[in-house]
């Protein structure tokens, strides 16, 4: 697991700020409404992170909420204490319900071999209820990825966290790139320690995403998102037929 959501779990409010997600979390939910038939009142998030979308989602949808780390879903806790958190991995995790739609956020990418994709599908797909829809939205597809930089960060009183982010791809031939961070940490009595913290993500063609959907058993589409500053991402929304296949 990236230090992010383990060691440093703590400063992930300085990284990560709720409100930023308050524009972008309108058309999630638009998707998500779209994503699959009446009624969309029930929502699984798989890799909910520290509940920054679910802080929005959660006017208009019932949540639960699944994350691997105890750390991110602690801050989620604090931030949505209403919703039902469950600690546990997207590839693998069954909770013996059904929900109307499933939304995979940017934690997608972690899922960095197709085998991994398709056990996160196959999760997914179990959790909808027939007819239901989901919404998974990586950062890329290998046709749209490329290298860059972001930086951000806050401060909470006299402790603060800036970051550097350098997202690359070593190796164009295989199914990964690399998020590359480095973390400048100041504690409450000034001091200032640095953190590199290297993120292995999934990288695959749309292609390759509408088969591995497909085997898992959904009818999926490409939708472009629009999100702030002309910003687009390209996300897929997939829906469970009414009717099992008869595999």
């Amino acid at each position: 697991m990236p230090k992010l959501y383990d060691a440093l779990a703590e400063w992930w409010p300085l990284l990560s700020a709720p409100f930023e997600y308050e524009v972008e979390s309108k058309g999630w939910r638009r998707c998500l409404v779209d994503a699959g038939d009446e009624p969309a009142q029930t929502l699984l998030e798989l890799g909910s992170g520290g509940g920054n979308n679910a802080s929005y989602l959660k006017r208009d949808f019932e949540l639960t909420l699944v994350d691997l780390s105890p750390g991110m879903l602690a801050h989620s806790r604090r931030l949505n204490p209403e919703c039902a958190h469950h600690e546990g991995d997207m590839r693998s995790v069954r909770l013996g319900a059904t929900f109307d739609r499933v939304f995979i956020h940017d934690a997608i990418c972690y899922m960095a071999t197709l085998e991994d994709l398709h056990r996160t599908l196959e999760t997914a797909f179990l959790h909808l209820r027939p007819g239901g829809g989901m919404i998974v939205a990586p950062d890329f597809v290998r046709e749209t990825f490329r290298p860059g930089t972001e930086h951000g960060g806050y401060d909470d009183g006299p402790r603060g966290l800036r970051y550097l982010e350098w997202t690359w791809d070593p190796d164009p031939s295989d199914h990964t790139y690399i998020a590359d961070y480095a973390f400048l940490l100041r504690e409450a009595d000034g001091r200032v320690r640095v953190e590199h913290d290297r993120h292995v993500e999934g990288l695959f063609s749309r292609n390759e995403w509408r088969q591995v959907l497909g085997e898992a058993g959904f009818e999926a589409r490409t939708v472009v998102m629009n999100l702030e500053d002309d910003v687009t991402l390209e996300v897929f929304s997939a829906r469970r037929p009414d009717a099992l296949p008869s595999w």
